[in-house]
């Protein structure tokens, strides 16, 4: 399982860069999680559009969807080009029922709704669902194949259920919108403390501090969140790629 971080940044994407979105690959299997702003444009240095085989979102906040509009008509012109590729699969919940239906388009993309209390499958990816504090429903996930594991908290407060959620995964992929001294419960995201505090206690192999905010030295939010955290800590970057 090889995780490449396409965008890292929270609420809207850095110059030149974009907020979140996630390559997942197993074998010729690759899986986008989430697909915010600028992702369609920085996932073209990794793999051509047409070649995804599923996209999974976490909520319908723009700064995770924003790009599914061009990824669909990315696919529809690729396919006026290259041969119509098979229908590209977007999963998502089905709370925001104008969004969802946004995720179906002629042949190109179809909506897919996921029950967060089922596990599901998804080609080699077996997904577990947790909901979390976030103004929006939005849903963390647990990526698992090959005896192999990742947590994707997707955005939201501190919840001590992210513990056993997360229980011996080899890499956290956490939020952290904001630094130590700083209170993100109201808006609906961590601090540095909340995610080496996780990491911690549930035992994870490697902490990847990610959905960054915009002010700040970043580098600072690695060393806060070492205060807690005695593994592995890495601030997410535009290529980063860890293979499991």
């Amino acid at each position: 399982m090889k995780l490449t971080v396409i965008g890292c940044w929270g609420g809207y994407p850095k110059k030149n860069e974009a907020s979140t979105g996630y390559l997942l690959e197993a074998g010729d299997f690759k899986l986008l999680i989430d697909c915010g702003s600028g992702v369609l444009s920085k996932l073209q240095n990794f793999v051509s559009p047409e070649k995804l085989n599923a996209v999974i979102l976490s909520h319908y906040h723009p700064d995770h969807i924003a790009d599914i509009g061009v990824l669909q008509h990315a696919r529809l012109i690729q396919g006026f080009l290259k041969g119509q590729p098979d229908t590209l699969p977007i999963y998502a919940h089905y709370a925001n029922q104008s969004e969802f239906k946004k995720l179906t388009y002629k042949d190109i993309t179809k909506g897919v709704a996921y029950q967060p209390e089922n596990t599901i499958n998804i080609g080699p990816f077996t997904i577990r669902f947790l909901l979390t504090n976030h103004p929006v429903p939005c849903y963390a996930m647990r990526i698992e194949t090959g005896g192999s594991s990742i947590v994707y908290t997707g955005d939201t407060a501190y919840k001590k259920e992210f513990i056993s959620f997360a229980k011996d995964t080899d890499i956290l992929l956490s939020e952290c919108n904001f630094y130590a001294h700083q209170d993100g419960k109201n808006a609906g995201h961590m601090n540095s403390t909340d995610a080496g505090t996780i990491a911690q206690s549930a035992n994870a192999g490697k902490l990847i501090l990610t959905h960054l905010p915009h002010y700040g030295d970043v580098q600072q939010l690695a060393q806060e969140a070492s205060n807690h955290f005695t593994g592995e800590i890495v601030l997410a970057e535009e290529g980063l790629t860890v293979t499991l």
